[in-house]
């Protein structure tokens, strides 16, 4: 996983070893890379450099306003779908020309805050949605560039949830609706539907997936184009893998050389929306183990991290890699999840929720554990903060960046007082 890496059975991440981090600041606790936030983003900036892209990362994968202020730095534009996400994006100062605000179902006032902040590119789901951004553009005085989102009826293999590019899926217009659209506002004066946008489900990885749902979309616009009706964006989308097993995923030059030649020479202005693909790799969370137990079938870890902290094993049955903190002679070194070494423990790693589905990991090989100890859980740096909650009424965790050696803190822990914050001084 780039800059975490195991020394002496120790866990680093860059300079810092991760059982002091776990000790200044507790657990559940994030810590996320800054040197991977930075290399993955430019694999991908150099992977698709002759496009020149628009590179706007996903804000809904990893939205820490200290993250985001990073990759704002390195000239990475932003993808919001909502209003409190644009509102992160501009705090972290965010070009407001370099932000697309995506998502179906867009309020008026988040119409509104993002017309006023001047977003670079609106990315319209259905008919109505469009109508309403004529009329709240009319009363602002705007005339927002726009892009339609398409169905381009491909299904890019990702588990049901994630599934975004077929008629099954809430997002996007069939073609032909996208076409009339086109037609019907060719002369509007309140908003001006510069090109279309696309996203096939994360994590996707099949790059010939995106080359078909491409192509379709340079299909339809080659057509409207042939009736007068030219479009000069193509927002492609984002859900490029990350490594959460082993080697899996393509690298982004592998996306690029089946995507690159299909927008060679078309002088269109290309967007990507990469999150997972930047930040995943870049994050672990850090739990201690309370108690173990064995109940004649099962053998549970119990640590105190749950699905509050990481929800994505329990909503997607998504697989983490999982592994002592400090592994001593059991360094996860040249060997696959699939054939773990001899000597291990199979067991459950669950957290303190009350629900059977809040689990870390089931029927894992590993070495045992005892109370007290620390264990990493790997590619958590998208979907998982992002995605935490307080049920239970659990304080959500600390985040932690390190950078060349030095770590700060970027979220404070929550407390019982921030639990009830929101509700406090209320009639009762």
């Amino acid at each position: 996983m780039d800059l975490f890496e195991y020394l002496d059975g120790h866990l680093w991440c860059e300079a810092v070893p991760v059982r002091d981090l776990a000790a200044r600041h507790g657990t559940p606790l994030y810590v996320y890379s800054a040197g991977t936030l930075a290399a993955h983003y430019r694999r991908m900036q150099q992977a698709f450099a002759e496009l020149q892209p628009l590179i706007c990362f996903s804000v809904k994968c990893c939205s820490n306003v200290h993250i985001l202020r990073r990759l704002a730095a390195l000239g990475a534009g932003f993808d919001v779908v909502s209003g409190g996400e644009l509102y992160r994006a501009l705090r972290a100062g965010g070009d407001p020309a370099h932000i697309v605000f995506a998502g179906v179902g867009k309020t008026v006032g988040e119409m509104r805050e993002a017309l006023r902040a001047g977003v670079g590119l609106l990315n319209v789901e259905s008919a109505s949605e469009l109508a309403t951004l004529a009329t709240v553009a009319a009363e602002l005085g705007a005339r927002p560039e726009a892009a339609l989102r398409i169905i381009p009826e491909v299904d890019a293999g990702t588990h049901a949830y994630t599934t975004t590019g077929t008629r099954a899926s809430k997002f996007g217009l069939p073609l032909e609706q996208a076409a009339e659209l086109v037609r019907s506002y060719a002369d509007s004066p309140h908003v001006h539907i510069r090109g279309l946008h696309l996203h096939i489900g994360s994590p996707v990885y099949d790059p010939q997936a995106y080359a078909l749902s491409i192509g379709r979309a340079l299909d339809l616009m080659g057509r409207l184009a042939q009736e007068g009706f030219a479009l000069d964006t193509l927002d492609i989308g984002g859900g490029y893998g990350a490594h959460y097993q082993g080697q899996e995923a393509p690298a982004a030059a592998d996306y690029a050389a089946a995507i690159v030649p299909l927008l060679r020479g078309r002088h269109l202005r290309v967007i990507l929306e990469p999150g997972r693909s930047i930040a995943a790799n870049a994050g672990v969370l850090v739990t201690r183990v309370l108690h173990t137990k064995e109940t004649g079938s099962r053998r549970f870890v119990i640590v105190d991290a749950s699905m509050t902290e990481l929800i994505r094993p329990a909503l997607y049955s998504a697989y983490h890699f999982v592994w002592p903190v400090e592994a001593g002679d059991r360094v996860p070194r040249g060997w696959s999840p699939a054939q773990p070494p001899d000597g291990l423990e199979t067991v459950d790693v669950v957290g303190p929720v009350c629900e059977s589905g809040d689990f870390l990991a089931r029927q894992r090989a590993l070495p045992p554990l005892r109370p007290g100890d620390l264990v990493a859980v790997f590619t958590a740096g998208a979907y998982g903060m992002a995605m935490a909650s307080q049920y239970n009424s659990r304080p959500r965790p600390a985040e932690v960046l390190v950078e060349q050696g030095a770590a700060r803190l970027i979220r404070r822990r929550e407390t019982y007082a921030d639990l009830v914050r929101a509700e406090d001084d209320l009639d009762p």
